[in-house]
């Protein structure tokens, strides 16, 4: 018996995963002639906006985790896009800025969105259709990432709470 709400046309999160997938791919040769991968163009899109961030505050921007988001920085300044700098008076913050390298791309990766735009909605219209679109998923972003917090703050406590019992 297969119930309804378990098949894969029933499915948000199934379209959302491949669209996303297939976004990423048609990203790829773009991006590709700039000698970057989709991940360090979303840290130098954030950089671009606002240059010399904290890696914690560039892993928020990006709804990443910092143990994701420190070898990704790591790699990009390997490569030359990207500085690395620890805070004089605290160690355990470091500041991520562009190179000259990392600020040249920006010129030349200036017109990529509106070339993604006309391949996922097609023609001129698509600038105008993206607009509710990305209303939408922003609204679901904000949710789950809120969700997540939560779960993420409720995980902690359980944790301090179970650590304090043990030194009881």
């Amino acid at each position: 018996m297969a119930y309804d709400q378990l098949k894969l046309h029933s499915q948000l999160c199934f379209r959302l995963y491949t669209a996303s997938r297939l976004i990423t791919q048609t990203y790829y040769p773009l991006l590709d002639k700039l000698g970057i991968t989709y991940p360090q163009y979303l840290v130098l899109m954030v950089l671009w906006e606002k240059d010399g961030l904290k890696v914690m505050e560039l892993a928020r921007r990006l709804y990443l985790d910092s143990n994701t988001m420190t070898p990704l920085v790591q790699r990009m300044e390997k490569v030359g896009l990207v500085n690395r700098v620890k805070n004089e008076k605290d160690a355990r913050e470091t500041f991520v800025s562009l190179t000259k390298h990392g600020k040249e791309l920006e010129e030349m990766a200036k017109d990529i969105p509106f070339c993604m735009v006309d391949k996922v909605l097609g023609g001129a219209e698509g600038q105008e259709r993206i607009k509710p679109v990305t209303q939408e998923l922003d609204g679901i972003i904000a949710r789950l990432s809120e969700q997540r917090t939560k779960a993420k703050e409720a995980a902690y406590t359980r944790l301090r709470e179970e650590r304090a019992t043990l030194r009881k």
